[in-house]
C-alpha cells in the first residue's frame, strides 16, 4: 500500500516522552497533566488551559536503578516509568495523577513522588494519588465523581487557576470525543476483508492521542482519515486475523512482530488501545457532565481491577463480541511481565475464550520492550498462526460460538 503521508510524523512523535507537541502546548502555556492508568477520565484533564499526557517509556534499556527500589518481580511497565522519571524525561509535567489501578502503580507513584523524579523547578508541581471502583455500580460511580473532584479538578484549580466548571468539562468532552470518533473511524477499516490500514500504523496512530496533546493532532488524524477512505489495499491476503488483548501495550513494535509474521491485527482489547479506550462518551442534560464521565469509565471499563463477577465474565464476552465484529481467526492474550491483574486475567480468559467461545488463544507474557525478547515471540506467534491455518485446512478452524 501506499505509505500513509502522516505516519512518519505520528512514529517521530513516539520516540521520546517530551515530543514536539507537547513542547508545543507547553510554549502556549498550557500546563501538562500527567497519569498513569487508563482509569483515569481523560477528559478531566484536558480541559481549557491544560493538556493530558499517559506516561511511557519509549526505547527502555536498562532498569537496574528503578529495579533496586521496586525489586525484579514488580511490573516491568511501573519500573520502566521509574527509571525514565529518575532520568529526568519527565520533568515537562506539571503534576502527576496517579489512580490505584494496581499495587504496582501505587508503588511507581509513590517512589517518583519521594525521590522527587518529578517537578524540578516547578514551585506549584502537586501529586495526587487516587482511589477508583473495584466494582461497577452506581457506588463506584459517586465514589470516582468524589475522587475526580478532590484529587483532579479542585488541584488543578487551586494551583493553576484551571476553569473546572461544567461548561467547562462539556467542552473537554466534546473534544475528547472528536478525537474518539476520529480513531474509531479510522479503526473501522480494519473490518474489511483486505484491510486499507495495518494493525501496526493503527496503533501507531492511537498511541499518539495517549500520549500527545489531543487537540494538536486533529488536523493530521483527520487528513489521514479522508486519505484511507481513497486507499487501495494491497491484494496479499494475510495468513490469520487476530485480536490482541491484554496489559499495557504502548509499544507498536509488538504489533508490527506480529504482522511480520504474516497475520493481521485486526482488533486491540489492551490498555493505550482503541477498544473501549476510545468509545465516546455520551452526556445528557439530566445529569452534570463530572457524573457523566464518571459513569462512562465505571460502567464501560474493561480492566481486571473491575471483580464484580457480572464483569468477569462480561469481559470475555466483551472479547467474543469484538472478535465477531472483526472477524478474528484467533485471540492473542498478553501480559506485561509481572503484571498481577492480567496474570489472572490471562489464564481464566485463555480458558473460557477457548473452552466456552471455541476460539484459537495463543497466551504470552512480553517484556516492556519487545525487542529484548522479538526472537522468542516471533517463533511462538508463527507457531500460533500455522495452528489456525492447520485447522483451518481440516476444517476445524471456528470464529466463535454462542
Amino acid at each position: 500500500m501506499r505509505d500513509l503521508k502522516h505516519l512518519y510524523y505520528f512514529e517521530n512523535l513516539l520516540q521520546i516522552t517530551n515530543n514536539d507537541l507537547i513542547s508545543q502546548a507547553k510554549s502556549e502555556g498550557k500546563k501538562c497533566v500527567a497519569y498513569l492508568c487508563e482509569n483515569t477520565p481523560e477528559p478531566l484533564l484536558n480541559l481549557a488551559g491544560c493538556f493530558g499526557v499517559r506516561l511511557f517509556a519509549p526505547q527502555t534499556g536498562s532498569m537496574d536503578i528503578a529495579t533496586y527500589y521496586m525489586t525484579s518481580l514488580l511490573c516491568e511497565t511501573c519500573r520502566a516509568l521509574l527509571e525514565r522519571s529518575i532520568e529526568g524525561g519527565f520533568n515537562f509535567a506539571d503534576c502527576l495523577i496517579a489512580p490505584d489501578g494496581c499495587t504496582m502503580i501505587n508503588r511507581c507513584a509513590e517512589n517518583i513522588e519521594l525521590l522527587r523524579a518529578m517537578g524540578k523547578d516547578n514551585d506549584h508541581f502537586f501529586y495526587e494519588h487516587m482511589e477508583v471502583p473495584l466494582k461497577a455500580d452506581d457506588n463506584g460511580v459517586e465514589l470516582l465523581v468524589l475522587q475526580c473532584k478532590n484529587h483532579i479538578l479542585n488541584p488543578l484549580h487551586e494551583n493553576y487557576g484551571i476553569d473546572v466548571s461544567e461548561a467547562a468539562i462539556r467542552e473537554a468532552v466534546t473534544l475528547h470525543n472528536k478525537v474518539c470518533r476520529l480513531i474509531r473511524e479510522i479503526g473501522d477499516f480494519r473490518k474489511e476483508a483486505n484491510p486499507r490500514i495495518t494493525g501496526y500504523e493503527f496503533a501507531i496512530l492511537t498511541l499518539a492521542t495517549y500520549v500527545c496533546p489531543k487537540y494538536l493532532l486533529i488536523d493530521k488524524l483527520t487528513e489521514t482519515l479522508e486519505e484511507l477512505k481513497t486507499r487501495e489495499p494491497d491484494e496479499n491476503k494475510y495468513r490469520a486475523r487476530l485480536l490482541v488483548v491484554g496489559s499495557e501495550m504502548d509499544d507498536p513494535g509488538f504489533i508490527k512482530l506480529i504482522e511480520e509474521t504474516g497475520a493481521y491485527v485486526c482488533a486491540d482489547r489492551y490498555c493505550f488501545g482503541s477498544l473501549p479506550g476510545r468509545d465516546e462518551i455520551k452526556l445528557s442534560d439530566d445529569e452534570d457532565a463530572l457524573t457523566s464521565v464518571c459513569r462512562h469509565y465505571v460502567y464501560e471499563c474493561q480492566c481486571p481491577r473491575q471483580m464484580n463477577m457480572d464483569k468477569v465474565y462480561s469481559r470475555k464476552q466483551y472479547i467474543n463480541d469484538l472478535a465477531r465484529e472483526y472477524g478474528a481467526d484467533g485471540i492473542l492474550y498478553n501480559q506485561i511481565k509481572f503484571c498481577d491483574p492480567w496474570a489472572y486475567e490471562k489464564a481464566l480468559g485463555s480458558a473460557i475464550l477457548r473452552e466456552k467461545y471455541d476460539y484459537p488463544v495463543l497466551a504470552v507474557d512480553r517484556p516492556y520492550n519487545i525487542n529484548s525478547s522479538a526472537g522468542q515471540m516471533r517463533t511462538r506467534v508463527q507457531a500460533f498462526i500455522e495452528s489456525i491455518e492447520i485447522k483451518n485446512i481440516q476444517g476445524r478452524g471456528k470464529h466463535g460460538c454462542d
